[in-house]
């Protein structure tokens, strides 16, 4: 069981597998008063930065759940490094459906809501774990500005401007689900680079310690074409944040 093997090459720099930059991450930490001994759960959890740095900071317990091999690995490296083992525990697996047999303080899915086959389905599966009172983040991406044609948004990595919201659309729709919006960390263009642009250096690393890789073409491929995409497309019109909702 693992992820596309490209985004095991693209991302095996990234520590936080999303549009945040530290910063940010501890801005939302911070922003949901968490005490000591909070639990949470987090579907699609990467290499473990939320989980383990708020472990450390904040002394949260909790679970995260990742189909990738390498970033399950890197992230029960990282609760080594931060001294937080026996807080965190990291399963390499399938997120979708997972329930978690203990009630959760918070539940999150940030950046992986086709776990639960969208938002909705996302939201509807944290909310089989979470305690009565709990928190539920999903991190989604919204328009900044509406894409002017669908090849824009195509360049954007959507299907169709219709998959996306924009953010006051985005908010309205978790009322339309029963649910309050009570905060929300939203990415910037800055922390947007800082996601994008970290790959083309481990890319260019990667092409020359694997130049005759079955996956070199593709990798040249996206090296070569990404700068611009991103700065032309993603920059531009996508924005991403994470939103923290209480059931009403």
């Amino acid at each position: 069981m693992d992820i596309p093997r490209i985004f095991n090459i693209t991302e095996s720099a990234h520590r936080i597998h999303n549009p945040f930059t530290p910063e940010k991450l501890a801005t939302l930490g911070a922003a949901l008063r968490l005490e000591r001994g909070t639990r949470l759960l987090d579907l699609g959890s990467g290499s473990g930065e939320m989980l383990c740095t708020w472990a450390r900071d904040h002394g949260v317990i909790g679970t995260g759940i990742d189909m990738s091999p390498l970033f399950t690995e890197q992230a029960k490296l990282r609760a080594v490094e931060l001294g937080v083992t026996d807080q965190v525990n990291f399963i390499h697996g399938d997120a979708v459906g997972y329930v978690s047999e203990e009630k959760v303080a918070v539940a999150a899915c940030v950046g992986a809501t086709w776990i639960g086959g969208g938002v909705a389905g996302t939201i509807e599966l944290l909310a089989r774990s979470l305690r009565t009172g709990g928190i539920i983040l999903i991190g989604e991406p919204y328009w900044r500005q509406l894409p002017p044609s669908e090849d824009v948004a195509k360049s954007c990595f959507a299907n169709s401007i219709s998959e996306f919201l924009t953010l006051p659309e985005l908010i309205a729709s978790f009322g339309d689900l029963g649910y309050d919006v009570v905060e929300m960390v939203l990415a910037d263009q800055d922390s947007w680079d800082r996601y994008e642009a970290a790959k083309w250096l481990t890319m260019r690393r990667w092409l020359e310690a694997n130049p005759d890789d079955e996956l070199a073409q593709e990798v040249r491929a996206q090296l070569t074409s990404e700068p611009v995409r991103h700065a032309a497309y993603t920059r531009e019109y996508l924005g991403w944040g994470v939103f923290a909702l209480m059931p009403r």
